[in-house]
């Protein structure tokens, strides 16, 4: 490292640190690897092309994903803070930047208390698929809409994700998340691939499934498949959120930072497109037409496992609801970390009020018949799940990569990044001409503002 890199940096955070490198991986992993790993990633893939869409998902990963969770890492471990902590202490208390440190704890906030609803769905198919899938095609389908029309049954399996992430919150850093993120995603790895090489070499479909997520076709490739594969390279990795300012911040100085951030990148990847595999292997083993979102986990599947039985499904609804409940952990950790760091709350304090008050707030999205006021009969689900995707994670992206690019002493950032050569020039390059002006064109595309595209139902 250079002389001019010799800087003292800030010390060790005593609120808790990732035990090593693998802990921060095996954490950050999971915060990145959510529901949309699994039902909306290998569809999309063969909608728009196959590996035509993954070769361009993968640009997008390092032109928009790498680099905006680089700069993430990089505020996160410079503070040893919380999100709203973090932008107070690089630039000034009372300044406008703590914005995107408040919309970031405001998103995990908002996120998670219509997230632990789906969740509890997943929670709640693991218990079915235990009992069997029985009945017509028509009826297994028709259980989705029951349980979700179930005021009581949907508030309860909401109860119960909560508990599950407040349990594990309230533990800290290493006894809490970073143990059980060393349970949970190897477990997750384990029953994704067996999942996989049971789609592969005992169904029909493995050979179709391969093609159709990975056979290049770029007459598919449409501008609004670059966008869906810049807008999920985005949303994927758990940025916009203070989700990695947070996990940051738990990283100790001897860590690498780009290291950390391309191994969290890069399985993050596989685990969505082992997801692909298995579960399209047995949607065309069975001659189902391939669907998004949860049409597909809840229903096409469902019909599906009624074939293959209790050993295939339970393992399945045991992936997704982990896959859900290491998302949910690091979404809650985002709210909890800003009350303990700035105001001074006990971590067990912290965790049962912010994780009760989330919860409350859930209510609202549980109960399908609770509708926002002022509005043509939208539900709070989709109100929050709108207002968080298309405003405020890619806002808070934007304005964390200009603040990274633009306000952030090079000092410190340079120090932070380990080194002042080719890959930190580039970081810089990307951060301030390329990463801004892609996430730019997702928010417009959010905002259906981009005029080359057209809308419609």
């Amino acid at each position: 490292m250079s002389d001019s890199l010799q800087m003292k940096s800030p010390p060790e955070s005593k609120r808790g640190n990732w035990t090593g490198h693998l802990g921060f991986i095996l954490a950050a992993t999971g915060s990145a690897i959510g529901l949309g790993n699994i039902w909306k990633f290998p569809y999309i893939t063969g909608v728009y092309g196959g590996g035509a869409f993954v070769l361009v998902y993968l640009i997008c990963v390092v032109i928009v994903g790498l680099p905006l969770m680089l700069a993430e890492l990089i505020v996160g471990r410079r503070t040893q803070k919380n999100p709203v902590g973090a932008f107070k202490n690089l630039h000034k208390k009372g300044s406008l930047w703590q914005g995107t440190g408040w919309l970031g704890v405001a998103s995990g906030f908002l996120i998670l208390s219509f997230y632990s609803v789906v969740a509890g769905w997943a929670l709640a198919y693991i218990f079915k698929a235990i009992a069997g899938f029985e009945g017509t095609a028509e009826q297994i389908q028709a259980e989705f809409g029951s349980l979700v029309a179930s005021t009581g049954e949907s508030i309860f399996w909401h109860s119960m994700f909560m508990l599950m992430c407040i349990g594990i919150v309230i533990g800290g850093v290493k006894r809490g998340i970073e143990r059980w993120s060393k349970i949970l995603m190897p477990s997750l790895f384990v029953i994704l691939g067996g999942l996989m090489i049971y789609g592969l070499f005992f169904t029909h479909g493995g050979m179709q499934a391969v093609e159709f997520l990975f056979k290049p076709d770029f007459s598919k490739l449409s501008a609004e498949g670059v966008l869906s594969a810049l807008g999920h390279a985005f949303f994927t990795l758990s940025l916009g959120m203070g989700a990695m300012i947070t996990y940051g911040s738990y990283m100790k100085r001897g860590s690498s930072i780009i290291r950390d951030a391309v191994a969290v990148s890069i399985l993050d990847t596989v685990v969505a497109l082992v997801a692909g595999i298995a579960i399209f292997a047995m949607v065309f083993s069975y001659g189902t037409e391939p669907a998004a979102g949860p049409g597909l986990i809840f229903q096409t599947l469902p019909v599906l496992f009624q074939q293959t039985g209790p050993w295939i499904s339970v393992p399945f609804f045991v992936l997704l609801t982990f896959a859900a409940l290491t998302s949910g952990i690091s979404l809650l950790e985002v709210v909890v970390s800003y009350f303990v760091d700035e105001r001074g709350w006990g971590r067990t304090s912290a965790t049962l009020v912010m994780g009760g008050t989330i919860y409350l707030i859930g209510l609202l999205s549980a109960v399908s018949v609770w509708k926002v006021p002022f509005t043509s009969g939208t539900g709070w689900f989709d109100f929050f799940d709108v207002l968080t995707t298309n405003y405020m994670l890619p806002i808070g992206g934007f304005l964390t990569c200009l603040f990274v690019a633009y306000v952030m002493k090079d000092a410190d950032r340079a120090d932070e990044f380990g080194s002042r050569g080719l890959l930190y020039s580039g970081l810089k390059f990307f951060l301030r001409y390329i990463t801004p002006i892609a996430v730019l064109v997702v928010i417009l595309h959010g905002l259906e503002l981009l005029p080359f595209m057209e809308y419609g139902n």
